[in-house]
């Protein structure tokens, strides 16, 4: 008698594993179909079903070409590769197609047939569609941007290069091509300090064991390329480094721009500055000159008419003629002066207190006869620099001599010397009319002068700024108009110090 407990349960059974199959094939993420020798769908997964906007219904017990569009069957001929593969017991290599549901925008899936064997018979075939579409799209859009910036590195006109972290070269642009004179070919693969002058390498090699860190980010540095033909330009660089997937250091990114037009452009700017330079000096030297010149000319046509006119009148052209010499001679001593102040004798040890002290009684009685007070302010103890004496006398003379004039009707003049660390600070300040906005930035130029027509060179305080330049100092104005001036000198000491 049979066994129908025993038979329930194999019902059961069978019941659970086809459950288990149809959970297992309904969890898989692409499109599967089984299909039997006559080229009927005998079972079809979820994800089909949905992609296909179709439903078990119209899908199980269906042929093939009632399932899947005839153009499709005929473009990829899957029909005749399902029958070879249900013949031959061989699975077929994946294929891409292209599908399109009614109502569902076109899908593109790889796809692949094995055979279905049961107790090794071939039952069928079981078709596996992935939908690729995502993964087509995303790297369509990778290849059309990497040809995007491929076509920018390539026409751009600065050459653009990458190096792995070790600056072995590995892309090299066409620009790097054309100034450098090496096609990429010989030189990917190569160090790119072997580009660089012997002076530049140890730098270089330096850039690139550091770029990795966070603190050295991105590097710029000045220095030639050499080229093919033994010759080099001049490049600015910047290295960059090159991020991986997870945000590490791959490479370095090598970005020169070819330096040869600027510094050709700063050559061509410095040229035309000096030749203004020299036309505003000329220009200075002319009208300074041409004044004293105008009168001698005039006092001496005087003196060359017959009647001659009285002797107190002949005796008033020769001393105009006089003082019109002697103030040529004065432009063109100071012209010297400041064209050449370098050539008076050697430097020595020089206490700029007292210096200063007997430069002040110089231009005291001056100061007493206009009724300018000096207030003074000096270290006591000895303020040693080395220089020119001099040329330093000659500094604070004109700056004294300025404050002075500046105050035609009495005033104050201030003389503070000061050590600041390592340095020695003179201020000469006064309370006259001072100096407007317009004209503070020029008075250190040649032949600028903000005095009365006739009554300054304009080479003072020129002078004065190349004397200190000359003694590797400084030297600026501060000014406001109506209340006065302050010009400071600075000039390294010949012993550092604390201020007093």
């Amino acid at each position: 008698m049979e066994d129908k407990t025993s038979n329930a349960t194999g019902h059961e059974l069978s019941g659970r594993y086809e459950q288990l199959y149809t959970m297992l094939l309904d969890a898989i993420p692409s499109s599967v179909l089984l299909i039997d020798q006559n080229m009927r769908i005998v079972s079809a997964n979820r994800n089909f079903l949905e992609k296909g906007q179709r439903t078990l219904a119209n899908t199980i017990g269906y042929r093939l070409e009632e399932v899947f569009p005839t153009v499709i069957l005929d473009q990829m001929d899957i029909a005749k590769r399902i029958r070879q593969v249900i013949e031959n017991n061989q699975p077929a290599k994946g294929e891409r197609m292209t599908y399109r549901a009614p109502g569902v925008p076109i899908r593109i899936y790889y796809y692949s047939i094995l055979p279905f064997t049961w107790q090794g018979r071939v039952e069928g075939a079981v078709l596996l569609m992935e939908d690729v579409t995502e993964q087509v799209r995303l790297s369509e859009e990778v290849r059309r941007v990497e040809r995007h910036l491929g076509s920018v590195v390539e026409s751009a006109s600065d050459l653009v290069l990458s190096t792995d972290k070790k600056g072995r070269i590995l892309t090299w642009n066409a620009a790097a091509e054309r100034l450098s004179g090496y096609p990429a070919a010989e030189a990917l693969e190569h160090d790119f300090t072997n580009f660089c002058t012997d002076e530049d390498r140890k730098d270089i090699r330096e850039i690139f064991s550091r770029i990795d860190t966070r603190k050295y980010a991105r590097q710029m540095k000045e220095c030639p390329l050499r080229t093919s033909k033994g010759t080099s330009i001049p490049v600015s660089w910047v290295f960059s480094p090159l991020k991986d997937s997870s945000n590490q250091t791959a490479g370095v990114v090598v970005v020169g721009r070819d330096l040869t037009e600027k510094q050709k452009f700063e050559m061509e700017l410095h040229q035309s500055q000096k030749f203004a330079a020299l036309g505003v000096m000329a220009g200075g030297i002319a009208h300074e000159i041409r004044n004293p010149l105008a009168i001698c000319s005039s006092s001496a046509q005087f003196l060359m008419e017959e009647d001659g006119g009285t002797p107190e009148f002949r005796r008033e052209c020769a001393e105009k003629i006089h003082k019109g010499i002697q103030r040529t001679s004065a432009i063109i001593e100071n012209l010297l002066k400041y064209s050449h102040p370098s050539t008076t004798t050697q430097t020595t040890l020089v206490n700029l207190v007292s210096l200063i002290r007997e430069t002040q009684t110089l231009v005291t009685y001056h100061a007493n006869i206009l009724k300018i007070e000096i207030n003074t302010s000096f270290p006591q103890e000895s303020v040693m620099v080395e220089g020119v004496a001099t040329l330093l006398q000659q500094v604070f003379m004109n700056l004294f001599l300025n404050a002075i004039n500046a105050m035609p009707t009495g005033g104050l003049m201030g003389i503070d010397v000061k050590m600041i660390h390592s340095e020695v600070r003179v201020q000469v300040t006064d309370t006259g009319c001072g100096i407007s906005p317009r004209e503070i930035g020029k008075i250190f130029d040649p032949f600028y002068t903000t005095s009365t027509v006739g009554q300054g060179t304009g080479l003072g305080l020129s002078l004065c700024y190349s004397i200190v330049k000359q003694h590797r100092g400084t030297i600026d104005a501060e000014s406001v108009e109506g209340r006065g001036s302050v010009f400071t000198v600075k000039l390294p000491a010949r012993f550092g110090g604390g201020e007093s």
